[in-house]
């Protein structure tokens, strides 16, 4: 099995970067499913139906989302019948949409959870009790499981890591916009790695427009944030797994600036 796993696509810029770079991916790593975050692609808040399907055109076979899930109020319109977008599962009961998916392509399965984290975010249900709760579900009839677990916290995060090893095939990080430096596969066989990193503006704050960040941060005054423009950086993982037990063999970080990016 072979899977990419694309950071948080961020704004007009993110978009425009995810069209360039996934056909390139496909050609050269010939994975059988891509999954990319999306809750920042409508401007750095929420995404719509409209993204949501541009991204699946261009070769996204599922989209995850976290704390800006609910920011763009198109969302409520097509949530519950697109069984190709999650949100974070830890959400509160009755919430709108689904926090795990079953992806199939050519005979092959993947499933997805998506979890948020509680530090420094705001309040939901455990995350942890809700990673056993699912992987149990689904662990019996599956051997393929990724977990998108979209945290502020990098210890949080961590401990998910070493709270799923052996139970699952990956625990990949989103939320931080950075892509971190610990990519391993733990010792009973998780891909891990504490933020897959974003795709979207290189030279803003995170993807917003640095100006209004920096008045914020240096008068501690209300400012209105934007998405940031100009050129892109696309941040993801490629990973393989066994096809026997589901353990990862393979991870591989993806780390691509506008002006160099390669592979036809």
């Amino acid at each position: 099995m072979k899977v990419i796993f694309i950071g948080d696509i961020f704004g007009s810029v993110g978009r425009q970067a995810a069209k360039e770079m996934i056909p390139k991916l496909r050609n050269k790593y010939r994975p059988d499913f891509i999954i990319a975050n999306g809750e920042n692609s409508a401007g750095g808040r929420g995404i719509t139906k409209a993204i949501a399907n541009q991204l699946f055109e261009w070769g996204v076979h599922g989209i995850t989302m976290g704390n800006h899930t609910w920011d763009n109020k198109d969302i409520f319109q097509f949530i519950d019948e697109e069984p190709r977008l999650i949100r974070p599962a830890n959400f509160s009961p009755g919430t709108p949409g689904k926090g795990a998916m079953v992806l199939k392509e050519n005979r092959k399965e993947l499933v997805v959870i998506n979890l948020q984290g509680r530090t420094f975010l705001p309040p939901g249900d455990c995350p942890f009790r809700k990673a056993d709760e699912l992987v149990e579900q689904y662990a019996s009839e599956h051997r393929f499981i990724l977990v998108d677990f979209h945290a502020e916290a990098t210890s949080e995060k961590i401990a998910m890591g070493w709270h799923l090893d052996g139970k699952v095939s990956a625990v990949l990080g989103t939320h931080t916009h950075v892509q971190t430096n610990d990519d391993r596969i733990l010792p009973e066989g998780t891909a891990y790695l504490t933020d897959v990193g974003m795709v979207g503006p290189r030279d803003g704050i995170l993807g917003m427009e640095k100006t209004a960040v920096l008045h914020k941060f240096t008068t501690q005054l209300p400012a209105r944030f934007e998405a940031d423009g100009g050129k892109w950086h696309f941040h993801a993982v490629y990973m393989e797994f066994n096809d026997s037990n589901g353990r990862a063999v393979k991870l591989e970080k993806i780390r691509i600036q506008e002006e160099d990016y390669w592979m036809e």
